[in-house]
């Protein structure tokens, strides 16, 4: 009667966590579980009136007008996470990282977690860029100037960090660190760039060293890691200075390196893995390349099956979808919104659109948020035409650009811009 009793209480655990999942719909990393920025969401508006649609709520004091940020924002059990600076005092020169907890329902903040010194070069886009990670009841924040902290979610206490910068011999990058750190099983993986290291796995419940991957000597960068399984391989990949780096998830290993260079080393947009492929874009008139990943007695060699210059996505990301890539150019024609084919490269549109900006995906629909006005617009998945449907505009609230990517979760869209949080109801219901 025992054993009965201890099965239907586990049974009752699990049925009613389920339950809470359900009725609690998360998106608890930069870009979503698959790193692709492509939400499950559907039932959700095809068009909407030149007002948008309905505003919910909005959050404010997410960062200091002096310090914007440009931190997106994830989501679990009811909170939402995102990071801002926050100035010392009358100081316009000093700000502390903050990461803060807001209810889902209403935007209001629930705590804020000081994460030490903030990023506040004005001539480099003061502010926090990476986006927090939650993994069950804890927050992993990482700042711009190299700090890693592991926070509790529902109550804000500081359960470890680590200095990544100082730890590993890190020069920070031209325009701060920007990556949103990943969780891995029972690991938390940075790309720290060091002299001592290029990649480091921590122990996510202490922040001990699991293992480390040799330094290359690069600094790190400023795009968000990929992981994948190729050939029963685990691999972490991910964009340093120079070009594609990808290493073991078990023991840090390096598996391969692919040179892919910009003017001014900078790399910001995600790989994309498929089929035994892996797709790299960055701006700068560089472009984006397939490479074919081939395995032969252990090791894994990368040969380049087309590349297309035309198509530099500086750092507002791309949608893959049913074949097609989907973004904006950097350089070409001044941030021009392209689809391109996924076989072969070939361009089957180009169109202005919002100008240059980040794109996400959900029920049919890109959601394309312009970097230099806050300008919306809804477009048609079609490689065959550019499609707008509906476009909107932010409010005329903050400064600086537009540079956090839209999250779409729970039928609602989450637009961040400086220390405002917006957030709209997109259910067709």
């Amino acid at each position: 009667m025992k054993m009965l009793s201890r099965l239907l209480l586990v049974f009752s655990i699990l049925f009613l966590s389920s339950i809470l999942e359900a009725a609690n719909p998360s998106w608890t990393v930069f870009h979503g579980f698959k790193g692709d920025n492509i939400s499950p969401e559907t039932g959700l508006l095809k068009s909407w009136s030149a007002e948008g649609p309905k505003l919910i709520w909005k959050a404010e004091g997410l960062g200091d007008t002096e310090f914007p940020g440009y931190s997106s924002v994830t989501i679990s059990d009811g909170r939402i996470f995102t990071a801002g600076n926050v100035r010392l005092g009358d100081s316009d020169q000093t700000a502390n990282a903050f990461l803060f907890a807001l209810d889902a329902k209403t935007g209001k903040e629930i705590w804020r977690y000081s994460n030490g010194s903030g990023w506040t070069n004005k001539g480099h886009y003061p502010g926090e860029r990476s986006t927090p990670t939650v993994d069950g009841d804890r927050v992993y924040t990482y700042s711009a100037i190299g700090r890693l902290a592991c926070v509790h979610a529902v109550t804000g206490q500081k359960i470890w960090d680590r200095n990544i910068q100082e730890d590993y011999v890190t020069q920070l990058p031209t325009w701060a660190f920007a990556e949103s750190v990943i969780v891995d099983g029972d690991k938390v993986i940075c790309w720290s760039g060091g002299v001592k290291a290029s990649v480091v796995a921590l122990d996510k419940m202490t922040g001990k060293t699991i293992w480390e991957t040799p330094s290359n000597k690069e600094i790190g960068n400023y795009a968000t890691m990929t992981i994948f399984e190729h050939d029963g391989i685990r691999i972490y990949a991910n964009m340093n200075q120079k070009g594609l780096l990808g290493v073991r998830a078990d023991t840090g290993e390096k598996l391969f390196f692919h040179p892919h260079e910009t003017q001014f080393d900078i790399m910001a947009t995600t790989p994309y893995y498929f089929n035994g492929k892996i797709l790299v874009s960055s701006g700068y008139a560089k472009g984006t390349a397939l490479l074919q990943l081939t395995t032969n007695d252990g090791k894994i060699s990368l040969k380049e099956l087309w590349s297309e210059k035309k198509f530099d996505n500086q750092h507002g990301g791309i949608i893959v979808k049913d074949g097609y890539i989907y973004g904006a150019a950097h350089r070409y024609k001044k941030g021009i919104w392209m689809c391109l084919k996924l076989e072969d490269g070939s361009i089957a549109w180009e169109h202005p659109g919002i100008g240059q900006g980040s794109i996400a995906y959900a029920d049919g629909l890109l959601y394309c948020f312009s970097e230099k006005d806050g300008t919306v617009s809804i477009v048609k998945t079609n490689p065959e035409k550019y499609e707008e449907v509906s476009r909107f505009s932010l409010a005329e609230e903050g400064s600086g650009l537009f540079w956090a990517h839209p999250v779409i979760c729970d039928k609602k869209l989450y637009l961040r811009h400086a220390g405002f949080l917006y957030c709209y109801n997109i259910a067709a219901d």
